[in-house]
Order: C-alpha cells, then structure tokens, then sequence
C-alpha cells in the first residue's frame, strides 16, 4: 500500500484505503456548457451521496455523522430528495459509487487527491494530539517536545504522523494501532481513545475529525491540540472538500457556490461534532472566533 493510499484511510476515515483504484468507465459522463445538469447527474431531482454505511463521525446508515448532516443540509438548499450509496470505504471505493455513476457526490474529500475532481475546500484540519487533562500533555503542540520522551503513545500505523513520531524517536514506547479494520466490529480511533481514558496510554495521535469526535464524547476531561508546527516529516494539516467526477464541471460549481453562500452554516456543523478547525494561518476557529468574523 502506498503513502497515498494509506494517508486516504484516515482522511477521509475521513480516510480510505484507495490508492490502488481508478474512476473506471463511468466516470466519463456527458457534458454541458449550459448548465444543464442532466447531463451529469444520476438523477437531477435527487442528491445522491456516496458514503461509508459505518464510518463515524463522517456517516452511517442512521444519518448520524457530520457528512450526513451537511449532506441532508445541501439537499434542503438545492430542494433535491437525499438518498444514498453505501459502500465501505476500501479498495475500490470510488470505482463502485461515484466512477460507476451510482451517486454523485462524495461529501469528504482531501484537497489535491486525483482520484476524483475536489471543489473548493469547506474546512482545513489537521491530526492532533489528545491528552488528559491536567496530565502535563495537553498542551504540547509539536511531537518533538521533550515532554512526550518515554512516554506511551497511541498512534495508527501506517498514517502520515507515524513518520513524525519516528522521526521525533517516538516509535519505541508508542502503541500501535490498526489502520486496516473491519468496521462492523472495530474502530481504531474510539479504542485509541478509550485506552487514553483508562490510563493505558499516556496520549493519542488522530486524524482531527475523529480526535475532536471521540474526546468530545469523551466529556471535558480530554483535550485535543492540532499538530501545526511539525517541521520534519508528512505534513499533518489539510484541505476538504467534495469528490465529484472529472467530467462533473456544472456540478462542481453548483457545489463551489453552496460552499461559499453557507459556510457559516457548514461550520456550526463541523464544530457540533468537536472538529478542530483551522484557518489559513493554522490558527483555531470556534463558534466564538467565528462571530467575531466579519
């Protein structure tokens, strides 16, 4: 497996194990300068939505993942009926929903991945660490301080902040985690975090999403810091937007301008479900940093 495959799993996990696929024949679809999305769409009455049926905080079957609510709160803009593509997120993800023409959209996607044409971005995060509160930990923000030496460490293998941690001489005392699961019966983030709240390990490397997630379940007694200053190694910050077709040009737009018009809205989303966002200059967005927003 690729960097690229493995770094897909937990970004879109966010992230999919996926490098080896291609959009395949379906994803030529016919276009239209007119805008006519009929021409693109699977059903242009309907937002039909590729998606993990078990894969929180992003979806699942029961609508309950931040993908699901912004997906059901651009089909009450666009005035579409939701329905959705289910498939786990694996080898072959993109090839069996959006490239065979199943669905049409792909509501988390990381920015710069060439499987699928990206829209604009919708939020930037990065992984993060996750410490008990009062532990000393909480607010370590680089994997090189001295604080974490000879300390326990939950980490996914095979993620990109495995390097970092290697190269901050982490990896002797760390817990590996599995990226590779079967997620009918476990969830590497949620037994990560479990373990940090039981004492076993000591702090814990996630994707942002699912840090902010789970440690927000969690209750006020963990806190997560996003890795902004990382200087060796994989960069740990991103850009999501949505997956579409590459032929999808009126579409793409359509979806560019949902963004823009609602982003505020698509933030009070993210930040119900303790997403740690950031803005361009790596700094923390909350809802009260928003407000002061002009």
């Amino acid at each position: 497996m690729t960097r690229a495959g493995r770094h897909r799993r937990w970004l879109f996990s966010l992230w999919i194990v996926i490098a080896s696929c291609a959009l395949g024949d379906g994803a030529i679809a016919q276009t239209s300068d007119t805008g006519d999305l009929s021409f693109e769409l699977v059903d242009p009455k309907v937002l039909r939505v590729c998606a993990d049926p078990r894969n929180l905080p992003f979806s699942n079957e029961k609508g309950e993942g931040f993908e699901n609510k912004l997906a059901e709160f651009l089909a009450e803009k666009l005035q579409k009926k939701l329905d959705y593509v289910f498939f786990p997120q694996a080898t072959g993800f993109v090839r069996m929903t959006l490239g065979a023409h199943r669905c049409d959209v792909i509501m988390g996607f990381p920015q710069g991945d060439d499987l699928v044409q990206g829209t604009n971005p919708y939020y930037r995060t990065a992984y993060a660490l996750v410490a008990k509160a009062g532990s000393g930990l909480e607010n370590v923000d680089v994997l090189e301080d001295p604080k974490l030496k000879g300390k326990r460490i939950g980490i996914v293998a095979g993620t990109p902040p495995a390097t970092n941690m290697a190269l901050a001489g982490l990896m002797g005392d760390a817990k590996p985690y599995q990226l590779m699961i079967d997620t009918r019966f476990d969830n590497s983030a949620k037994a990560m975090i479990d373990d940090l709240a039981a004492g076993k390990i000591d702090a814990g490397v996630l994707w942002g999403p699912m840090a902010g997630y789970y440690a927000k379940m969690a209750g006020s007694s963990l806190h997560v810091t996003p890795l902004v200053k990382e200087t060796t190694g994989p960069k740990l910050v991103y850009r999501i937007g949505m997956g579409v077709r590459p032929a999808d040009q009126n579409w793409k737009r359509q979806l560019n301008k949902l963004i823009q018009d609602n982003q505020g809205e698509i933030n009070k989303i993210l930040l119900d479900f303790g997403i740690p966002l950031l803005d361009e200059s790596n700094r923390p967005l909350s809802a009260e940093t928003l407000k002061k927003t002009p």
